[in-house]
Parts: structure tokens; sequence; C-alpha cells
């Protein structure tokens, strides 16, 4: 027997129309209530704890934005007009009118989607330094009405929430007739969302970047500065190294971003793959050479500033495919090097800048914020908390707060001290480079400047609180005798630590029989341990430290300071 005919019937055309419009109801009742919870609940309970002065209530209002007005507009306006229309649909089947009268509206994601990347990095960094602020998110995280998801992955709705419009438009208008009464109003709708999708779709490929960098950030055992918006990660995979000395090759993990190359040693981990960064090479001066190796091949050189490296690939093609992507990251960075410098020659060209003789006597014209994506004197990104961007009152370049560091005293402001970037200081003060040394930032001081004139220098073995020991290039300066600087090596131009050592609990007994001339240094929460190559050495440091604990210095000058040479660093291996 066979079956009824109507279990065959297909769709009309109207009832498709009907279910895309249902369709376009039902989700917007759900994203209303996730706006409810950003709006109503995220963001109002952490405004009331930032009024307690847990944290400042002004980068609340910069994470979420404008939300308020986009929850009143779909609660108040859109989601009203849909329910209405469904319940007429028999009489008015259309939905392209009501879209076109409130698409406009739709312009004010552009400034939710504006500030998406920033409000990602606030939320981020907020959780990690602010326990007040984590405490709030967590406790509302876990929540029902959550479903298990993070602020993170709410936050994302509304820049989603646009291209779901455009896309349930067009199928929309695909199903249309062209000459129902429709079709105008539905077809300028979908012009309007498109404009206000293609924001939204940056927004997502923005976001799930960062979510890789994320992933990459606790992989490399959340030690590597990697989570910044304008990282973007272009390849990663396995590679071999050839050992300089004995060409034995070594496995090795790249990561490839637009700026930087990281050279990482797999680590193990019972959960998931874990990684030690042993270089970073900057794209910048980086250079790519194919070579030949009888006994491996598929090699090929990654020439950088801070090393060199020979590494062989799984494959021809995996090293053609390595080799590819490593040129156009070199191209593009060039590229947007070149186009950043033709863009201020050019500005220069169109703007009468103050000359040298005028600094500070005549007010100068201020670079946009907006025409600029780097700092002008070192060239580095800007982002919204390290590196934000400021204005040199002098010369009127945007730059960082690093090269904004400095005061000069402005004729054409009354003779008033102004933040001026370095250059324009030192044209206004006359000061020379030897001079500007004597202001610089204590970690700014050169290993090679303070080792020539210190109490005691070597390399010592260092370790903080329970993380891997590392060899450290370590300096107590004579005109600093309170202060130990720990370098990376004896020409480093920057300290990667100090430690003020007055207050400072000595222990010199050795941690254990592998580190047998070994000391530590607590103060409160603050745990610093170091293992000297012999006892004499040791030794010779726990004379000067136990005096500076105690705020004396040192009686007349040492003459000899203990070095790099009096006690030569162990043999390494032939590999790092």
């Amino acid at each position: 027997m066979m079956p009824p005919a109507s279990i065959y019937k297909t769709e009309t055309n109207e009832q498709k129309l009907h279910k895309i419009a249902n369709e376009l109801l039902l989700t917007e009742r759900a994203y209303v209530n996730r706006l409810d919870l950003l709006d109503k609940v995220f963001y109002c309970k952490l405004l009331e704890e930032a009024n307690r002065g847990s944290f400042s209530a002004e980068m609340v209002n910069k994470i979420f934005s404008n939300i308020s007005s986009i929850n009143v507009f779909h609660s108040k306006f859109l989601l009203p007009e849909l329910e209405k229309r469904m319940q007429e649909w028999e009489t008015t089947p259309r939905i392209g009118d009501i879209l076109q009268k409130l698409a406009p509206f739709l312009k004010m994601y552009g400034e939710y989607v504006k500030g998406f990347d920033n409000a990602m990095e606030l939320v981020k960094n907020m959780t990690e330094r602010i326990p007040q602020f984590k405490s709030v998110v967590e406790e509302i995280q876990r929540q029902k009405v959550c479903g298990s998801l993070t602020l993170q992955h709410h936050m994302l709705e509304p820049v989603q929430r646009i291209p779901r419009y455009e896309m349930l438009l067009k199928d929309y208008l695909r199903k249309l007739p062209p000459d129902s009464p429709d079709w105008n109003d539905a077809k300028k709708s979908l012009e309007i969302i498109s404009t206000a999708a293609s924001h939204s779709n940056s927004a997502i490929r923005k976001m799930e970047n960062l979510k890789k960098l994320l992933e990459i950030y606790e992989m490399l055992g959340e030690e590597e500065d990697i989570v910044n918006p304008s990282n973007e990660l272009i390849k990663e995979g396995q590679i071999l190294k050839l050992a300089a000395r004995n060409t034995s090759a070594q496995e090795r993990y790249l990561f490839l971003f637009n700026n930087m190359l990281l050279y990482c040693v797999p680590r193990f981990s019972l959960v998931g793959s874990k990684f030690t960064v042993r270089t970073r090479v900057g794209i910048d001066g980086m250079k790519i050479v194919e070579t030949h190796n009888e006994e491996y091949p598929h090699t090929f050189q990654v020439s950088g500033k801070e090393r060199t490296l020979e590494l062989q690939a799984s494959s021809e093609q995996d090293k053609e495919e390595w080799i590819k992507a490593l040129q156009e990251t070199i191209d593009a960075f060039h590229q947007r090097h070149e186009t950043f410098r033709n863009a201020i020659a050019k500005d220069n060209d169109m703007h009468s800048e103050v000359s040298t003789a005028e600094l500070g006597k005549r007010a100068p014209r201020w670079i946009r914020d907006n025409e600029v994506t780097m700092c002008m004197k070192c060239k580095e990104s800007f982002n919204a908390l390290t590196r934000r961007r400021h204005h040199c009152r002098a010369c009127g370049h945007v730059v960082c707060w690093k090269c904004s560091d400095y005061k000069a005293q402005l004729e054409y402001d009354g003779g008033k001290l102004n933040k001026v970037c370095k250059d324009c200081y030192q044209i206004i003060s006359g000061f020379t480079d030897s001079e500007e040394k004597k202001r610089k930032g204590i970690l700014e001081i050169e290993s090679a400047e303070v080792s020539g004139n210190s109490v005691v220098c070597s390399f010592l073995q260092y370790m903080e609180k329970s993380k891997p020991w590392q060899k450290a290039w370590c300096v107590i300066p004579k005109q600093d005798p309170l202060v130990l600087y720990m370098y990376g090596a004896p020409q480093d131009v920057r300290a990667q630590a100090t430690i003020p050592l007055l207050g400072y609990v000595v222990d010199d007994m050795p941690r254990s029989a592998d580190l047998p001339h070994s000391f530590k240094l607590t103060q409160s929460k603050s745990v610093h341990s170091f293992a000297a190559d012999s006892e004499e050495l040791k030794q010779k440091w726990l004379k000067i430290i136990f005096l500076a604990v105690t705020g004396e210095t040192p009686d007349g000058p040492n003459k000899h300071p203990t070095t790099l040479d009096d006690h030569p660093e162990p043999k390494k291996k032939s590999e790092c």
C-alpha cells in the first residue's frame, strides 16, 4: 500500500518564509536573554564591586562599552516588533519593513565592536591581577543561567549577532519573490546590515586569533607575553634542529607570528603539549637561506639578530611551506614598516612640522591617534594596557609611555614643564646621551656599565620560588651597593630584574647535595635562591650581601671585583 501523497508534500515558499521569520524571532528572544545577562548581571555586579573601591569603575565601563544601549534597543524595540508581527503573520507576512526601519540603529554596534579587542584584554588582565574582580566573575559563571560558559564567551555574542541577521536575511531574500511588496525593504535592510556585519566578522577573526594566542600562552607555561591583539599566529609545527658541533638532529617546535619566531623545546606533560621557549627571534632583520646537507636533507637556515638556526623539515614539501611562510611574513613586516615610514613622510610634507630651532617655541600640530598604530620613535605596536598612546608636546608625534617619559620647559606654554619625547628632550635641554644615562630607570643601566665598576659580579645560578634554575649575570655596583642587578649576559643593555637587598634574611645553608655552594634570600613572601660555582665565590658574595641587608656598604673601594674571569663558567653542553 502506497503512503498518502501528503507525506511527500514539500514546503511552499510562503511556509519557508514563515520559518525564517520565526527563526529570527526565536533567536532574538534567546539573544535578549544573553544581553540581560551581560548588562543586568555581569555589568551591574562588577560596577557594584567597583563602587566599593575594589577596582576602577572606568575599567568596567570600558569592558562593557555601550552594552546597556544595545540591550535597550533589542528588548524594548526590535523584539516587541518581531513578536507583534509574528502574531499578525496571516495578514502581514513580511519582516523587511521592520528591519529596514530599525536596521540603522545597528550602527551602535560599531562602538562595541571597535572596543572589543581592548575589552577582552582588560578582562584577562583584571582577572589575573585583581582577586575581587575574578571572584565576582567566577561566582556569576557558576550560575545556571551562564550555561557553564565564561564571561568572554558571552561578550562575543553581540559581535556574532549581526552576521546572524545577515545570514537569515540573505536566506529570506532568496525565497522572496522579486515582485513581493517586502522585496525593496528587505534588500535595503540587507545593505545596512552587511556593512555592520563586515566589522563584526573582523572582530570574530580577531577573537579566534586571541583564543589561539591564549592556548599557546598556556602551552608555554604562561611565561611568554604573547597575548596581544597585534600578534597574529602564522604557522606552527614540529621541526628538527641541527646541532652546530656534531650535526645531530634534535626535536624542536616553532611558533611563527607576524612579528617574531618562537624556537621551543618540548617538555614532558601529562596533559596536552607543553613547550619551553629557548629563543625569541624577531622578524625585523631576519633572513631565510635554503641550505644543502648531504646527510640531512630538507634543511634551511633562519638567521636573525638574536640567533641563527639551522633547521631540518620532515619533507621537501614541509621545508618549502616553512620557507614560504617565513619569507611572506618577513615581506609583510617590511611592507607594514615601509607604509608606516611613508605615511610619516607624507604627513611631514602635508603639514608644516616644527623645525629643530623652533622646538618648544611654537606649538606643534598633533598627529591624530588613529593615524598611527605604533610608536613613532621605537616602532612598537600600541595596545590598550601596556603601550598606550601619548603625544610629545614639542613635536606632536604619537609615542609610547617609554618614549615619552621626559619633561622639558616649553616657551610656547609659558615655560611650564611638559611631556616630551626623548629626541625633543635632548634638543631642548641640551643633554647628551651620556648625561641622559643618569636619569635612566633602574633596569635601564647597562651590564657592562655596572660590571666594570662593581663591588662584586659573576655568573650565578638563580631560582625564584619554584621556577626552574637559570644562569644570570649578577652585579652589585659600587654606586648602588644595596641593590643586586641580574642580567641575562655580561653585555646586556637592560637588567632582567633587581633585588633591593635591605631587610632580606640570608640563609647560607646549601639547598641540596647537588648545589653545595647555594644560599637563599627571603623577605615576606619573596624567596630568591642562588648557587655559585665554588665555595670561594659563594663566600665573596655572602660577605657583600650580609652588609647590604643591614644597610651597610663595603669599606673602601674594591679595585678587583669578582668577575667572570676569576671564576669561569662551567663548560656548556654541545646544544642548548
